[in-house]
C-alpha cells in the first residue's frame, strides 16, 4: 500500500492526543509521523519534569512551540522558548531542564527514529 505523500497535522489535536496518551500509558512523547527517512513526535515535559531521555542513535531536530527550559548538549547548556530551534547530531548526549513552563517541543529525527 502506498503512503500519502502529504499529510497535515493540527498541533492542539496532536497536544490533545499526547496528553491522552500520557494520561493512560504515562508516555511522555507521541510520534505522530513515521517514514524509513523521518519520524516526527511531539514531546511536552511539565514545569519542574526530569527529562529521562538518553542519547539517540539519528540526528535530531527540536522546534520549541511553547514553554521555557534549558537544553544541555554534550556539556553546553542554553535556554530555549517559544520559537528556539536546535540540532542535535546523533549520539551527542542532551536533555531538557530548568523547565519552569509546560515546554511543548517538535521532535524530527532523520532516519526515523530506531526505539
Amino acid at each position: 500500500m502506498d503512503e500519502p505523500s502529504v499529510e497535515a497535522f493540527d498541533v492542539p489535536a496532536l497536544e490533545a492526543a499526547r496528553d491522552e496518551l500520557q494520561d493512560r500509558t504515562g508516555e511522555l512523547y507521541l510520534e505522530f509521523l513515521r517514514r524509513d527517512s523521518l519520524s516526527c513526535g511531539l514531546y511536552v515535559l511539565e514545569p519542574g519534569a526530569d527529562d529521562p531521555q538518553g542519547p539517540h542513535q539519528e540526528d535530531e531536530v527540536y522546534v520549541v512551540l511553547a514553554g521555557r527550559a534549558r537544553l544541555t548538549v554534550a556539556g553546553r547548556d542554553q535556554p530555549v522558548g517559544p520559537g528556539s530551534v536546535v540540532f542535535v547530531a546523533r549520539t551527542l548526549p542532551h536533555r531538557f531542564s530548568d523547565v519552569t513552563e509546560r515546554l511543548s517541543v517538535l521532535v524530527f529525527f532523520a532516519p526515523a527514529e530506531s526505539g
